[in-house]
């Protein structure tokens, strides 16, 4: 029996941490696999297949490049998580602003105590 496809979209995609790690070296530019399977230290299939599943949520690009494959990275699809995250931001920021009051106040109150 087949196995169902559990990598639908980006945020399924990038939930797994070593293709995480290949987005991360693809933002710093195009590479070929062997560059990759080198830099991640990781067997040139696994590799491979991480990228097939980047390559299906259109995450990673490719090209031909003489007898090279090219990957590089396609930003787009993860604008759907930045997104999504964007409101979380605003909670965490909100609440360092709290918490930077909270340490202001702390902090005069011990300076008055040293007077």
């Amino acid at each position: 029996m087949a196995r169902a496809a559990t990598t639908t979209d980006a945020f399924n995609a990038v939930a797994e941490p070593r293709r995480r790690q290949i987005l991360d070296l693809l933002a710093q530019g195009e590479r070929p696999v062997n560059d990759l399977v080198e830099m991640l230290g990781l067997a040139q299939p696994l590799v491979s297949k991480h990228l097939r599943v980047l390559r299906e949520v259109d995450l990673v690009r490719v090209r031909d490049a003489g007898r090279q494959r090219m990957y590089r990275i396609n930003a787009e699809p993860l604008r759907s998580i930045h997104d999504w995250l964007r409101r979380y931001e605003q909670m965490w920021n909100t609440r360092f602003d709290l918490m930077d009051a909270v340490l202001a106040d702390l902090k005069e109150e011990e300076d008055h105590g040293n007077d």
